[in-house]
């Protein structure tokens, strides 16, 4: 079968700066995709469509028929700091790893098989939310001893620097979202392992257990770091509703004090990561995203 990326995958390489790697990486993904799966003796079914920004995902079965899911991700998503996390988690609140002995070898990994069309989104907003703050506190860890991962203060680091050079529109914004984040890492309170890209999307039907997260961009820090990305969820729906700053204000304090979160600290993070994302969006010519998470941030 054919083992075409999906289209968002494609494009979101093309924002990123390791285009040289990663385009490589697309071409050879065909060739990729069968020595995977002849590795691990698995029989492919079909590419997960619409699929994701950072991945290719084919279901797959064992010969005995045992349903699973190969993952390929281009060598920029560091795909072996996601397993480490994975084996950490040992399928507490996230994915389960099947099988890890050929991930040296081509960096996929083979996962349980959750139901992908069934995510948190396809809730009411309040169920969602209350589902994904369950899962969300289950990842909220200690990182073993020298453990893989950068740090809160590491990463954003490297995207304060994308910031100091924002353009005109964007700069006001970004000086308060970089004044934010000095504060911020001055003062980190806890070292947890993070998801780093949690949001409700990233939370799928499961059998073992009724949600479970996946994706992880994972790294370590504070809490209100990793829930910063969940608070902005369904963009549209609170741009477009009558509550403006009032409701996504409520919002942070909502989620602060349902997962014991210091609201200040959730909402510097939050504004960071939105203006971040919007300024990201902008330089990829994502105008109308750009425009959503900069006024979103602007609430705040």
């Amino acid at each position: 079968m054919a083992f075409e990326p999906p289209q968002r995958l494609v494009r979101a390489l093309g924002e990123m700066p390791e285009t040289a790697q990663d385009e490589d990486w697309l071409g050879q993904l065909p060739r990729l995709t069968e020595a995977a799966l002849s590795r691990r003796g698995v029989r492919a079914q079909r590419v997960q469509a619409p699929g994701g920004r950072s991945s290719l995902v084919v279901l797959v079965t064992y010969a005995d028929g045992t349903p699973a899911a190969l993952k390929l991700a281009p060598p920029h998503a560091r795909p072996d700091r996601e397993l480490a996390a994975l084996a950490h988690w040992g399928g507490f609140g996230a994915v389960r790893i099947l099988d890890t002995r050929h991930h040296e070898d081509d960096g996929a990994l083979l996962l349980e098989r959750l139901h992908p069309e069934v995510s948190l989104r396809s809730l009411p907003e309040a169920k969602a939310l209350l589902e994904a703050s369950g899962t969300l506190r289950r990842l909220w860890v200690a990182p073993p001893a020298g453990h893989v991962w950068e740090t809160v203060a590491e990463r954003t680091g490297q995207q304060a620097a994308a910031l100091r050079v924002a353009p005109a529109e964007v700069r006001a914004l970004a000086d308060t979202a970089l004044a934010m984040r000095e504060e911020l890492v001055a003062a980190p309170l806890e070292e947890l392992l993070l998801h780093g890209n949690f949001r409700q999307g990233k939370v799928l039907a499961g059998e073992r257990a009724p949600w479970l997260t996946v994706g992880p961009d994972p790294l370590v820090g504070e809490r209100a770091y990793d829930l910063a990305r969940l608070v902005r969820d369904r963009l549209e729906d609170q741009v477009a509703s009558s509550a403006g700053a009032a409701g996504a204000r409520r919002r942070v304090n909502k989620l602060a004090d349902a997962l014991e979160v210091d609201r200040d600290r959730l909402r510097g993070w939050t504004l960071f990561r939105a203006v971040e994302s919007g300024n990201r969006a902008l330089a990829a010519g994502r105008r109308r995203d750009a425009e959503l998470l900069l006024e979103f941030a602007a609430w705040l």
